[in-house]
């Protein structure tokens, strides 16, 4: 592959009326580094051909299913977007993967650790590339906190906070019929066997892991499902047990009512500590014991000399937000570039989205256990969780 040749890229899900289909779209247009050539958009046949025509895709190259597309554009694709619901992102990604073809898939990476495990395996045997867009770490302000903590700026981590907390399910009659884009997140057939920590709570172990450089090794969970006629949780508290002797706490919801997307990750060293939170996400707080408060701004002169992927993933001046598109498009940017060759780019691969999900499993295991300590599965090992006291 040419270093500068645009790449060509696949969509699967992604149709009228989806949500993150069309963001990945924009994000993707934004450093023009890639053209949408293919894709099957929708279940619905008149819906996804009105998709690909809005797209301006000959209707050849808009196909009726996602194995077709697979067996049609093997070799004429760079790469295939996953933007589907849960249950299909492990059969999609592994047919890809298995002709070849380079993906990005949305989170959670698939429903289970057997099958994000062996996506993951997979992308190695193949010497591909498998990405899982978290977007969050894709913040200019999230690498730096990442980078000040590798450059011992807050000493040994001793804890870990994280808040992920949405309304959203407030919104929502539970009595009447639900919409496609609310109703499968609902449904374990669709979603899998957790809805709020597989939805939202992989973003925040997946941030507590690359800003703190640490493991999430075990967790005590209390899962909870607190909107009427809701079969899987919408609401839970995890406390976690981090490599190196570090603890961790996360509250992850989707009744916190007025909330909108309340994201903040707080990391406490024996030095100094750090707080980032997503609606201030262009700035970093940074505090220490006897000493001032700092405040790191984005693409401010000083980031170059602290963390020079934080410099390059800002797009514009000092004093103007970026915010989720850009941070999307960072990973992007990074995972494109990985697949010219170029080596140490910073972004989300198999490996993290398998952590998530083993994350995820302890969780249900461990709420369902009446709220034990459970060990993360390991890859390779064969064994199933572990419970203790």
């Amino acid at each position: 592959m040419k270093r500068m040749e645009r790449l060509a890229y696949a969509m699967v899900g992604g149709g009228r009326g989806s949500f993150i289909g069309p963001i990945h779209r924009a994000v993707i247009r934004l450093d023009g580094l890639a053209d949408l050539a293919a894709g099957c958009f929708s279940r619905d046949a008149a819906g996804n051909a009105a998709t690909g025509a809005e797209l301006g895709l000959p209707p050849d190259r808009v196909h009726p299913d996602w194995r077709s597309l697979i067996a049609a554009e093997k070799g004429k694709i760079d790469f295939l977007a996953v933007c589907t619901p849960n249950d299909t992102h492990y059969p999609v990604a592994k047919a890809a993967l298995e002709a070849g073809i380079n993906v990005m898939c949305e989170k959670p990476l698939a429903v289970s650790s057997k099958e994000a495990e062996e996506l993951e395996r997979l992308a190695r045997r193949k010497r591909l590339v498998l990405g899982v867009p978290f977007t969050y770490s894709g913040y200019p302000m999230v690498k730096l906190a990442r980078d000040l903590v590798r450059r011992g700026e807050l000493g040994r981590i001793c804890k870990a906070v994280m808040e992920y907390q949405q309304g959203s399910f407030r919104k929502i009659d539970f009595s009447k019929p639900l919409d496609g884009r609310n109703a499968w997140k609902m449904d374990p057939a669709r979603s899998g066997p957790s809805c709020a920590v597989a939805d939202i709570g992989v973003h925040g172990a997946h941030l507590i892991e690359y800003v703190t450089g640490l493991e999430i090794r075990s967790v005590l969970a209390d899962l909870s499902s607190f909107a009427p006629g809701n079969r899987l949780e919408d609401d839970a508290s995890i406390l976690i047990r981090l490599s190196g002797g570090a603890k961790a706490a996360m509250v992850v919801s989707k009744v916190a009512t007025g909330e909108e997307n309340r994201i903040r990750l707080l990391v406490y060293g024996d030095k100094a500590s750090l707080e980032w939170n997503v609606e201030e996400g262009n700035r970093l707080r940074v505090r220490e014991t006897f000493g001032p408060e700092r405040i790191y701004k984005r693409n401010a002169p000083y980031i170059e000399g602290l963390s020079s992927v934080s410099r390059r993933c800002s797009r514009i001046p000092a004093g103007h937000d970026e915010g989720f598109i850009e941070a999307l498009a960072n990973h992007y940017r990074e995972f494109c570039a990985a697949l010219r060759g170029e080596k140490g780019r910073d972004f989300p691969r198999g490996a993290e989205g398998r952590r998530t999900i083993s994350f995820v499993d302890a969780a249900l295991a461990s709420s369902h256990a009446g709220g034990r300590w459970v060990d993360l599965a390991q890859p390779r090992s064969g064994r199933s969780h572990r419970t203790s006291r």
